[in-house]
């Protein structure tokens, strides 16, 4: 039986300022508020959303 691994995401700079697209980056994540924490099925899609967003998130 395998486990499906996670990955927490913290959301740690506003993305207010941003492009549109970073800001709906940070919205598909799950992510709402500073320092709101989403976790989330850890697969290519995913980190390819955090790594567009890296100056924004923190990954726990």
């Amino acid at each position: 039986m395998t486990t499906q691994q996670t990955v927490k995401v913290q959301l740690v700079r506003s993305p207010i300022g941003t492009k549109e697209s970073h800001r709906a980056t940070v919205r598909g994540l799950g992510l709402r508020k500073l320092n709101s924490i989403s976790e989330l099925q850890d697969t290519p899609e995913v980190r390819g959303m955090i790594n567009k967003i890296a100056y924004l998130v923190k990954v726990l």
